[in-house]
């Protein structure tokens, strides 16, 4: 019974761990930039949709790897630029609540959202995946996207990759350092701006390059930006702020209950989306793997 419904079901969920991994690349630098730096980054979804009209705009008509790579250095550069910009706006904010650098983030994202539709129009425009990568292959007897299976392992290298920089690392050290005591970081002559500058900066470029791997799958489009926002919001909030761990199982969670969910029961595919966020913070408030508030 079990093994014929996986088998009935195996592209459904295999659908749901490519969505799962990208969601993690999009979302675990926004659970690092609020739950670490404490800076809430609404245009992370404008640097998603960026990188997707980078995508279309190097690899959208011919498939190629220059292409597509090309696309891909594009993105990281312009996220690292980008959360530069976001790290010197937002630094004056720095002491005041969340609602103001929320504030000040959605303006950016609307602004950038614009700026896209006027440069690319509102149609949804077509991102190729690379040789080898545009084809299917065949899984447990099913055909199978080979882009989608290659997104999944993308996903898993670059999350053993944060995990491995943040927890095994001097850097991801002196950035734990920072969150846990400021100002003795800043004691030892470490500058905390350029911590937020460097992490901001890193989440940000994760972004841009989150919207080029999804341009195969999603497209560009306006609008795009505030799909996935919402998507990685959930994310975080269910897996917990600033937990790799957290990010990761829960981009899996939400991946597979957005696509068993629009497969199985389409019309009810958003209502379990919340769901499943609601019945998380039913039992654990601060999320799956979100760390105990001091004191």
């Amino acid at each position: 019974m079990i093994v014929d419904w996986f088998d009935t079901n195996l592209v459904s969920i295999l659908n749901g761990f490519a969505i799962g991994s990208l969601l993690f690349i999009l979302a675990v630098g926004l659970s690092i930039v609020f739950g670490m730096m404490d800076v809430l980054n609404l245009a992370h979804g404008a640097l998603y949709l960026a990188g997707a009209y980078l995508g279309y705009q190097f690899a959208g008509d011919t498939s190629s790897w220059l292409g597509f790579g090309t696309a891909l250095g594009a993105a990281a550069l312009v996220g690292l630029l980008a959360g530069g910009v976001l790290s010197t706006m937002t630094e004056p904010l720095a002491r005041r609540p969340h609602l103001d650098q929320a504030l000040l983030t959605l303006g950016v994202a609307l602004v950038v959202a614009e700026l896209l539709a006027i440069s690319y129009g509102n149609d949804v425009l077509r991102v190729n995946a690379p040789p080898g990568l545009n084809e299917s292959v065949q899984v447990f007897g099913r055909t199978y996207p080979a882009y989608r299976l290659a997104l999944i392992g993308v996903g898993l290298m670059i999350a053993i990759a944060v995990y491995v920089v943040v927890e095994r690392t001097t850097i991801g050290a002196l950035v734990r350092a920072s969150v846990a005591d400021r100002d003795m970081v800043s004691a030892l002559g470490v500058d905390n701006r350029k911590v937020k500058l460097a992490v901001l900066g890193a989440g940000s470029a994760l972004a841009a390059v989150a919207g080029v791997l999804g341009g195969p799958i999603y497209g560009a489009a306006p609008g795009l930006d505030e799909t996935v926002l919402i998507l990685a919001l959930v994310v975080v909030v269910i897996g917990g702020l600033g937990s790799i761990k957290g990010a990761f199982i829960g981009a899996l969670v939400i991946g597979q209950v957005e696509s068993l969910g629009r497969a199985l029961v389409p019309d009810l595919a958003s209502f379990m989306l919340f769901g499943a966020l609601a019945l998380v913070l039913i039992v654990r408030p601060r999320g799956l793997f979100g760390a105990k508030a001091a004191g």
